[in-house]
């Protein structure tokens, strides 16, 4: 479920007010108070709780053993209340202390990595709960804490605070103005956990993109860049574990290959016995994840266009097709074995590394503005040299190896956005048309090899249903063929270009 809450801050003297109809209907019902216990697990630079992650075991509620309990921040949603409110997702598993549920640690395994978990803080809490409804239907509660912070069995602090909880943003903000009325503070975001915890708690993530500005040195820029591509990788993770969503494994592959990419392109600014070994593992990773991209995207061009065949044609051809969907399954086990291994979780531990401290030469310190579009022009000289290689028919290998050099002068752009501004975000967006006209025609070739592999041991009949399918992606590439060359004079004009000089 997803957890919206204000929390205020509430002298030793407060009363909580009257909260019938604070907005119309509402009817306030206050329960008898309840003590919890909690303890609160993280690694023991508290990358979790920095990462707005908390993880409990809590006893006084959810059963005679008590529940855990998985905080995540919510980044999508709009709280709908104003400045102040706290969004997450919150995931409850009943049952007793000791080792938290296993789906637990898995959703938790990009954020800790190689740490360990052990309990950071032991939290007690008097509670005063009051339930909120709106014509007999439950619309939120108000939580009225007395929190001590237990060390060693004493009270090291005390404070008090007053939650409310609603999905309903207009019962939120009316509760809310109610209790400021009342004398209660105004809303602050900050979770018990960390105001237990004190500053340790409230530094930076692990990782942090930052927005360098025009007067960033180069490795300011490049950091931010690394940083961004880690970022993708773990935020993804758990995309790819719950496998409903082909995205997952499309967004942590694009991190890998962006990552790998710049640190060629940037590898002037970077001591490279650090940075290549880090692209053999990127590289590794990628592979892993790329069997299942792979066939998502050849899965949904072939589904597609078998719908488009006869009633008896889609009958003959179903079940080749269907082939695909176990080769995906088969492709999934062996990528979430990765996932799961150590070499994986190395693997982070070394990004969110690179994210914070890349390994730069002296050259990276100076402007970016002096050294990054000149970086980035490389890969474009080489995109534009190719090009200017192939003949009037180049093959099929020819034009991927082309549209690798398209993705590889995109990411170096990219890059350089933050310094150049406008002329390098217009120059990307022209390039991504390029390299999508090439990456559909990679995917017409890929297509129809398989299925000419495929057709060749069916029977008669899904032969030719392949066929059929077969002459599509053929009649798809020409079309392709003929607008690529479009694309790249789209790209190749001065006035986009010219910035990379």
């Amino acid at each position: 479920m997803t957890e919206v809450e204000a929390k205020l801050a509430a002298w030793p003297g407060f009363e909580l007010p009257a909260l019938d109809d604070a907005v119309p209907g509402l009817v306030a019902e206050a329960n008898a108070p309840v003590t919890m216990e909690a303890a609160y697990l993280d690694a023991a630079d508290l990358r979790l709780i920095r990462a707005g992650i908390s993880l409990r075991h809590r006893t006084g509620e959810g059963g005679a053993d008590g529940a855990w309990t998985l905080k995540l921040p919510d980044h999508d949603g709009a709280d709908g209340a104003g400045d102040g409110v706290l969004r997450r997702s919150e995931l409850v598993v009943p049952g007793p202390p000791g080792e938290p549920p296993a789906a637990f640690l898995t959703t938790l395994r990009p954020w800790l990595r190689t740490g360990s978990l052990a309990t950071v803080a032991h939290l007690r809490t008097e509670r005063t709960r009051t339930r909120l409804r709106v014509d007999g239907q439950p619309v939120g509660e108000v939580d009225d804490d007395e929190v001590s912070v237990l060390q060693a069995g004493r009270v090291a602090a005390r404070f008090r605070e007053v939650e409310v909880e609603s999905r309903d943003p207009d019962v939120l903000r009316a509760v809310v103005a109610r209790l400021r009325d009342a004398g209660a503070g105004a809303p602050d975001p900050t979770p018990k956990l960390v105001r237990a915890l004190g500053p340790r708690a409230l530094q930076p993530p692990d990782l942090a993109v930052g927005d360098p500005g025009p007067d960033a040195t180069a490795g300011e820029v490049l950091r931010s860049a690394i940083a961004a591509s880690v970022q993708r990788i773990v935020e993804h993770d758990n995309v790819i574990r719950a496998g409903a969503d082909p995205e997952g494994v499309h967004q942590a592959r694009v991190g890998c290959r962006r990552l790998r990419s710049d640190l060629r392109t940037f590898a002037p600014l970077l001591d490279t016995t650090w940075s290549e070994p880090l692209r053999d593992e990127l590289r590794w990773l990628a592979g892993e994840l790329g069997a299942v991209r792979d066939l998502d995207v050849l899965r949904g061009r072939l589904h597609a266009q078998v719908a488009e065949l006869r009633d008896d044609e889609q009958a003959a051809a179903a079940p080749i097709v269907a082939r695909l969907d176990r080769e995906r399954a088969a492709a999934v086990q062996r990528a979430h074995a990765a996932l799961d291994s150590r070499r994986y979780l190395a693997l982070l531990d070394r990004l969110v590394d690179a994210a914070n401290a890349p390994h730069t030469l002296p050259e990276a310190e100076a402007t970016a503005s002096e050294v990054v579009p000149g970086l980035a022009g490389v890969p474009f000289r080489k995109l534009r040299k190719a090009v200017k290689k192939l003949g009037k028919n180049p093959s099929d290998e020819a034009l991927h190896e082309l549209r690798i050099k398209a993705k590889r002068a995109r990411y170096a752009a990219d890059v350089a956005v933050p310094v150049v501004g406008d002329r390098a975000r217009d120059y990307t967006k022209v390039l991504a048309g390029l390299q999508d006209v090439l990456g559909d025609h990679h995917d017409c070739a890929v297509a129809e090899a398989w299925l000419l592999e495929a057709a060749g041991r069916g029977t008669r009949s899904q032969s030719f249903a392949l066929g059929l399918l077969v002459a599509g992606q053929r009649h798809e590439a020409d079309r392709l063929r003929r607008q690529w060359r479009s694309a790249w004079k789209k790209v190749d004009r001065s006035k986009r270009t010219s910035w990379m000089a």
